[in-house]
């Protein structure tokens, strides 16, 4: 009996202590209350305010049965601003569960407003609070689409110099249930001004419902500058040369929409007149207040050839191509030379006099010695004025996979097989087609510095390396093959430096027609304008056939077979092997013949 009584009072216990534990479970445990929706939903369209307490953790599942994904808008986000996004935060996942790929994270960091799309029918997401007592509100709604439909004029990418877009059917009703994206990209140095003629949206104290988000920068991960509805007409400047505009609307309360214009804004500050040289072509930039200074404006100025004309915003701007508008071109020694000259007119002017100084600015760019020499002449009745800068002509060097030289090579490194075939172009970014591009030298160097040692694959245009090949002359294009090699004693890293000439191709005397030469005879040539440029590193892949133990290693044109015999360091290795097992061997089997020789069995005596 007294066993019973024990083991009933042990119940008893066990009991109240797993009721406490439930009760202690549930109290900590958070409702997650929603305005709208439960944990589960599966309505077309839907909308939730949520009202979050401290130390939450719910989950909810969207889903429904026809072939359409789901696209889930935060409108308004109101975390704890002190906390980390580590212990509180929102997660989205695609699919049905939190095992589900990871779309995206939200916290109090954010900058942007947050959407996410699943890839099917299903998303879940996750809301975790930290144990700060503060008002917390999350605002999101959600809805399915087909993604394979399209609503006409939503969104698209705008690249001209100024331009003007509208919300789908302005200025009638924008559609419901709408997110379009406007992606606006203008010339480099230049920034953004957007400005809206019209915005006529739901309002809302917070935007939550219909809104309209400006990004400063290339995409909706860019930091926001603004988040807008209702009836406004406000104006924003980028920082750089992109700005993306966001249209999100919901399923109810559909108005006009907006109406926006954007112009290009130059970013540097032009007291008079500035120049630029590009590998293409020159920039000259006026400032409206040295025009106005001289009673000029935009129209009174022309270039050499007076129909291309200059793009106005808040400075007018002649980009002027090498090879157009007149541009005149001059080769001589080892330069190149580009002149055009920007002509200041009056509009009427009379047969005998006028009261207007005639301007003339004569822009140079001249390419030299790896650096492009920019000269601006400014005569105002005899006086010259001389503004220099700087730059060079656009090269590059890149791997490609193939001779036909249409695919490069993205990755980096780059890794090949020893004795796989290597193709390498070297590459004039110019719009002067009378250009020729000639390999002189390339060297390699299992280090970036290219400090030693170095292996020369192509000197003074000819090819060192057996198997190396040079390609024919092609234009804007130097191309050349060579078999993968490592260095001894080195990592198996190989880094390339090309010295690239540059030459008028219309000179039939110049280094680059001239091809293969002597060093002593290198003297005699020409060439135009020179740069060295770096590419690597290329990087062996393992490969258990290939061998390199005989200083720099260079192969013939044969590809490498997957499955070569041993050679002799192998054979070497394995037959030390198999001599340090047989010592081994006799060790063991001489010490077990001498423990048995020392422990002989003896014959019980009888007592």
């Amino acid at each position: 009996m007294e066993v019973v009584r024990r083991l009933i009072l042990l119940a008893v216990l066990v009991t109240s202590y797993l009721a406490e534990l439930s009760l202690t479970e549930s109290e900590g445990k958070s409702n997650c209350t929603a305005s709208l929706g439960g944990t589960s939903m599966s309505e077309v369209h839907n909308a939730m305010i949520l009202q979050l307490n401290p130390d939450e953790n719910c989950t909810w599942t969207i889903e429904r049965p026809e072939n359409k994904s789901v696209r889930i808008i935060f409108s308004y986000v109101q975390l704890d601003p002190d906390g980390s996004c580590e212990s509180e935060n929102i997660k989205v996942f695609d699919r049905t569960s939190t095992a589900g790929p990871l779309l995206g994270e939200v916290c109090s960091k954010n900058d942007f407003v947050p959407v996410f799309e699943s890839s099917s029918n299903t998303l879940t997401f996750q809301i975790i609070t930290d144990s700060t007592v503060i008002q917390r509100s999350v605002f999101l709604f959600y809805y399915f689409f087909s993604s394979g439909t399209s609503i006409p004029d939503c969104g698209g990418y705008l690249d001209a110099f100024e331009g003007s877009f509208t919300s789908p059917n302005y200025p009638k009703p924008h559609p419901e249930l709408a997110y379009c994206v406007w992606h606006i990209h203008v010339e480099k140095g230049y920034k953004i001004k957007l400005e809206f003629k019209e915005i006529f949206l739901e309002t809302d104290a917070y935007c939550r419902f219909d809104f309209i988000a400006v990004y400063d920068g290339s995409s909706t991960d860019s930091g926001l500058i603004a988040q807008v509805c209702g009836l406004t007409k406000p104006t924003f400047e980028s920082s750089s040369d992109s700005l993306t505009v966001v249209l999100s609307t919901d399923y109810a309360n559909s108005y006009r929409g907006f109406s926006a214009s954007y112009t290009s804004v130059y970013a540097e500050e032009v007291n008079t007149t500035s120049l630029t040289c590009f590998s293409d072509k020159m920039r000259v930039i006026l400032s409206k207040s040295y025009l106005e200074s001289f009673n000029y404006n935009e129209n009174n100025l022309q270039l050499i050839d007076p129909t291309c004309r200059p793009k106005v915003s808040n400075v007018v701007e002649f980009s002027i191509p090498l090879d157009g508008c007149g541009t005149i071109k001059k080769a001589e020694d080892h330069s190149i030379t580009y002149t055009n000259i920007v002509t200041l007119t009056p509009l009427s002017t009379s047969a005998v006099i006028t009261h207007q100084k005639r301007l003339q600015i004569i822009v140079k760019c001249e390419m030299e010695n790896n650096s492009t020499l920019e000269i601006m002449y400014v005569t105002e009745d005899d006086i010259i004025q001389n503004q220099n800068a700087l730059g060079k002509y656009n090269t590059s060097l890149a791997f490609f996979e193939s001779n036909s030289f249409e695919k490069p090579v993205v990755e980096s490194p780059y890794y090949v097989f020893l004795n796989q075939t290597v193709f390498v172009q070297a590459s004039l970014h110019t719009s002067d087609p009378n250009l020729v591009v000639f390999l002189d030298t390339c060297l390699a160097s299992p280090t970036s510095d290219l400090a030693s040692p170095t292996y020369d694959l192509i000197r003074s245009g000819c090819s060192e390396d057996e198997t190396c090949k040079v390609y024919p002359l092609s234009g804007h294009y130097g191309r050349f093959q060579f078999n993968a090699f490592k260095f001894l004693r080195s990592l198996t890293s190989v880094y390339l430096q090309c010295k690239i000439l540059i030459c008028d191709s219309n000179d039939p005397q110049s280094r680059c027609n001239q091809g293969c030469v002597s060093r002593r005879k290198r003297d005699i040539s020409s060439y135009k304008w020179k740069t060295d440029s770096i590419i690597g590193p290329i990087r062996l892949k393992r490969d258990r056939g290939a061998s390199g133990n005989s200083g720099l290693l260079t192969f013939c044109n044969a590809k490498e077979s997957p499955n070569q015999p041993f050679n002799s360091l192998h054979l070497f290795s394995f037959m030390a092997l198999v001599l340090n097992v047989v010592i081994v061997g006799a060790v063991i089997v001489r010490h077990y013949v001498n423990r048995r020789t020392a422990y002989k069995y003896q014959k019980l005596q009888n007592y």
